[in-house]
């Protein structure tokens, strides 16, 4: 990212646009050193608290008492917001959930719609009408991905359909992502090698499911926070 960051500001608690299965940065401040863990939201009973996992360090619930003070902060996709809460009451086993304080002062920032993360992901691509190609996808967000290819796409086919296979947190399980794309721009490189091309296609998603939309919000929003040399 480049320039200077944009100023926080305060939000509402629909700003945030929370939404249940959503991952979250929990920071405790039980040591001298905040540490920060990744956390789902359950779900929550409006002004009165909040639900989340407990997260796991090295498969293991980390430990959270009641009264402790946290910091919770949210990736929407386009703000990333922040707040203070309160342990409530601890669910152990087999649960594993935590209630906390509702959010009251929420301070946010607003990001660039769409911000995208380098991955090296194989993806398959596949036309009207049946043929498919390989390549590998260099970048993803929210709303599409650029595909790097050997060969060229058929330039007939637009749309086409789009599948690769991403990881989920935090229980690395697969998950397969096939969805329509329009094709947005091509450009050809020297791939460096007796002449070889590499062709480039920029990809914006049709109509991606819910669910998926999420895993790509949840990738875009854990590049944030725990490796910003991933944010395009």
């Amino acid at each position: 990212m480049t320039g200077s960051a944009p100023a926080p500001q305060l939000y509402t608690f629909e700003q945030m646009n929370l939404q249940v299965g959503m991952r979250v940065q929990l920071t405790t401040h039980r040591t001298l050193r905040p540490v920060q863990h990744f956390s789902t939201v359950v779900g929550w009973i409006r002004d009165e608290y909040l639900i989340v996992k407990i997260p796991l360090e090295q498969g293991n619930p980390i430990a959270l008492r009641e009264g402790d003070k946290l910091t919770l902060r949210v990736f929407s996709g386009v703000n990333v917001c922040s707040f203070s809460a309160v342990v409530e009451r601890v669910l152990a086993r087999p649960l594993f959930y935590v209630h906390v304080t509702f959010p009251v002062e929420i301070h946010g920032t607003n990001l660039r719609t769409a911000m995208r993360v380098k991955v090296d992901i194989p993806a398959q691509v596949m036309g009207s009408g049946g043929g498919e190609q390989a390549g590998f996808l260099a970048n993803l967000s929210v709303s599409g991905a650029l595909l790097e290819s050997k060969k060229p796409l058929p330039e007939d086919e637009n749309p086409v359909t789009v599948q690769f296979t991403l990881l989920t947190q935090p229980d690395n399980r697969q998950v397969m992502i096939a969805t329509k794309a329009s094709i947005r721009n091509v450009s050809v490189a020297d791939a460096g090698g007796g002449g070889a091309e590499k062709f480039s296609y920029g990809l914006q998603f049709i109509d991606l499911e819910p669910a998926h939309y999420m895993m790509l919000q949840n990738l875009t929003y854990e590049a944030l926070l725990g490796d910003r040399q991933k944010i395009v």
